[in-house]
């Protein structure tokens, strides 16, 4: 530990402790490094260098503003209200069904985003105000549709996939397929837990529509059904890249929004430009401030350090995984999940491929470790979002989440010690 080290790691946890951003938290601790430093790999040149060489190598980027435009025209069109109206047909006459239709519409929608945070804001407005004109306890209503959303980055697409792919190396095509499965056991796992919380509240029953209308809505429905088939199609077919695919579904959705349901005009699509712009301006920051946190960590041999501590401890690689899945869970509670992919994951992923651990698999068992900090308290995302929409008071909400956040990391487990889960589909599509 030098003088410039140790300056950058307390500066850090102060601006942590004064609850300072984490972005520009990470850029003034990674100035004052930089400020100290005689190292020749520290000056600013080299890294800005190194910096633009690998941001300009990474067209798999580009694809993160268009999910996120995608994302913000799903919202802002019809296409949310025509998700939950599908989702309520599908789930029919069942007890606690508006419970269940946060779930499959969680879902449904997790294949047109890639965002958790998308899904609460979009699609959470919209259940929450449901549920309660039926007279489901809020602190249920709104952790159920935090814990839900957590389903958004795992069933493909996905933007923390994106990042994990660009630093690991592995096939984002591959981390798409193997996010499916845990998706849907994630919402079954939550739909268990609704139906038994359900029964014990008496939350009321859905309503089964006839057949002619059940189809009906669903043929008004395919038009925005049909843009997951556009963005996966496009991208296991081989046609596009998937880069070019979040391009392609973005502009679909922009047509159906437009032309088909007329739910979209000038205004809204300016307001979305400026959402998009702001979100990926946020995450741009993100990035920046991260790589710079992340260049002194690798400099500094941090990760060679981290790998040979933990490596001392063991070298089994299920007690590994138990270990980096603890560390990370803990991580969650406090940090902002871009920040955990960007500065920790090239911490561990020595370790990964020391222990030869897929990294496939590694990749969706971290991001849905990352999801679960989302819900997490004291600083889960998920919470003020659903608090804000809402009007809850957070500790109301996080009594309710708790047993859902012991279900998703249940999940978590399942897939950490059954790797099959993840990589069933993609070894069906040619992963070796």
């Amino acid at each position: 530990m030098n003088l410039p080290l140790i300056v950058f790691f307390v500066s850090f946890t102060l601006m942590f402790l004064l609850r300072i951003p984490i972005a520009p938290g990470m850029m003034m601790a990674s100035a004052f490094y930089f400020a100290l430093s005689k190292n020749p790999a520290a000056s600013l040149d080299m890294v800005a260098m190194q910096f633009l060489t690998n941001m300009n190598a990474s067209f798999i980027l580009i694809a993160v503003p268009l999910f996120v435009f995608m994302a913000e025209i799903m919202n802002s069109g019809k296409v949310t209200n025509m998700i939950f109206s599908f989702a309520n047909a599908l789930v029919g006459k069942r007890k606690g069904a508006l419970g269940h239709v946060n779930v499959v519409a969680s879902i449904i929608f997790s294949g047109m985003t890639g965002s958790a945070l998308a899904d609460a804001s979009g699609l959470g407005s919209m259940e929450i105000k449901a549920m309660r004109e039926q007279n489901y306890d809020d602190g249920y209503t709104c952790a159920i549709t935090a814990a839900s959303a957590t389903i958004g980055p795992i069933i493909p697409p996905s933007i923390p996939m994106v990042f994990y792919s660009m630093l690991s190396g592995a096939s984002i095509g591959y981390l798409f397929l193997g996010g499916v499965l845990p998706g849907l056991l994630i919402g079954a796992g939550l739909m268990i837990y609704t139906a038994i919380i359900a029964r014990a509240r008496n939350y009321p029953e859905g309503q089964s529509l006839k057949p002619r209308e059940f189809w009906k809505l669903t043929l008004r429905s395919i038009p925005a059904l049909f843009s997951v088939v556009v963005l996966l199609g496009g991208i296991y077919t081989g046609v596009v890249t998937p880069t070019e695919a979040g391009a392609l579904a973005a502009f679909y959705a922009l047509l159906v929004s437009v032309f088909l349901y007329r739910a979209f005009g000038w205004k809204d699509f300016m307001q979305v430009l400026v959402n998009t712009v702001r979100t990926t301006g946020t995450l741009s920051l993100l990035v920046g401030s991260a790589y710079a946190f992340s260049y002194i960590v690798t400099i500094e041999k941090i990760p060679n350090f981290v790998a040979g501590l933990m490596l001392g401890i063991t070298q089994n690689k299920y007690l590994m995984l138990l270990l980096i899945n603890v560390v990370f869970l803990i991580l969650g509670m406090f940090l902002d999940t871009m920040a955990i992919t960007l500065v920790f994951i090239p911490i561990v992923l020595p370790i990964i491929n020391q222990l030869g651990i897929d990294l496939v698999h590694f990749g969706v068992v971290i991001v849905l470790n990352m999801m679960i900090g989302l819900s997490t308290p004291p600083y889960g995302m998920l919470l003020f979002v659903v608090s804000g929409i809402s009007g809850t008071p957070l500790k109301v909400i996080i009594k309710e989440i708790i047993p859902m956040i012991f279900v998703l990391i249940v999940v978590l487990f399942i897939i950490t010690y059954v790797p099959d889960i993840v990589l069933l589909i993609p070894r069906m599509s040619g992963y070796r």
